[in-house]
């Protein structure tokens, strides 16, 4: 149904990222816009963080015929580490008039400019500089333009644990965008018991920050048009386009990218034509769109 003023906690167990997926794609064909508010983790090491939704997930609309100024953001009230959460964020999803747009998004360009921004909660603001300084360190040798911002929150914006973390965005000459994301935070005492063998400690700042760099050095290295992560809701849009074939090029196609395959396959009916290119090591896929049309919105 869509409509404002809505409001959900997406609990402990996962963070805001694991439910932003399905709710973006939901909200695309409602009968009104979508104004949702979700209290939960907002950056954690298990799921993508808002950051990326924020900076990578929502511009990947825009190949798809969703206009990105029409009421499409995501604001990020409070950040919340694990365990105990405490963060929130604003997300506003405009609805598709009738279909998507296909695509036919094949070039990745070459990385002209990397972006990103490193946030803290609850831990002293100089950790913050340590990761940005040690992600940079990495970056330099490779790129001159590289600017990394720093969000530091404390008291109610700071959620309720203490942690630390960094989202990196690397953008193509032809609009591409790249993404990779790390955070650390205190872990719940199960966890701590298992683990207390392998990880007593939180993982540095300076480590953290080139275990970032490194990640996002690795996404671009594989090619395609889009990150790992990104690769089931890449292929979900092109199932859902109108009857015209989509083309897109990823890199290694990811164990959550091909479930996603098959699913599409068994709920929608649309099944893919995946060719590997052997040059670039990259994999194309092309499939004729389900021709999902939005039935719920309102008639003028």
């Amino acid at each position: 149904m869509g409509g404002k003023r809505h409001m959900h906690d997406c609990g402990l167990s996962r963070s805001i990222g694991y439910f932003l997926e399905p709710l973006i794609i939901l909200g695309l064909f409602g009968k009104k816009p979508l104004t949702i508010t979700l209290k939960g983790i907002t950056n954690d090491s298990k799921d993508p963080s808002v950051d990326t939704f924020r900076t990578t997930t929502l511009h990947m609309l825009k190949r798809f015929g969703v206009p990105i100024g029409d009421g499409l953001d995501l604001k990020i009230e409070r950040r919340g580490a694990p365990p105990l959460g405490g963060g929130e964020i604003l997300l506003q999803i405009p609805i598709v008039p009738n279909t998507l747009s296909a695509a036919h998004w094949i070039d990745e360009g070459m990385v002209k400019k990397i972006r990103g921004i490193a946030f803290s909660t609850k831990v002293s603001p100089q950790i913050v500089n340590r990761v940005i300084y040690a992600a940079r360190g990495i970056f330099n040798s490779f790129i001159p333009d590289v600017h990394i911002f720093s969000d530091h929150r404390t008291n109610a914006a700071g959620g309720g644990s203490p942690g630390y973390g960094i989202s990196l965005v690397a953008e193509t000459t032809t609009g591409c965008l790249i993404s990779a994301d790390v955070a650390v935070s205190d872990r719940k005492a199960d966890e701590m018991e298992e683990e207390m063998d392998e990880k007593p400690k939180l993982t540095p700042p300076e480590e953290l920050g080139e275990q970032a760099a490194s990640m996002l050095l690795e996404e671009i290295e594989q090619g395609g048009v889009v990150d790992s992560t990104h690769q089931g809701l890449l292929f979900i849009l092109c199932a859902l386009c109108p009857p015209d074939v989509s083309k897109v090029r990823v890199g290694k196609l990811t164990p959550y990218g091909i479930e996603t395959l098959r699913n599409i396959r068994d709920f929608l009916g649309v099944t893919f034509d995946i060719k590997p290119d052997p040059n670039s090591g990259t994999v194309l896929l092309k499939c004729v769109g389900s021709g999902i049309k939005n039935l719920s919105r309102k008639i003028s």
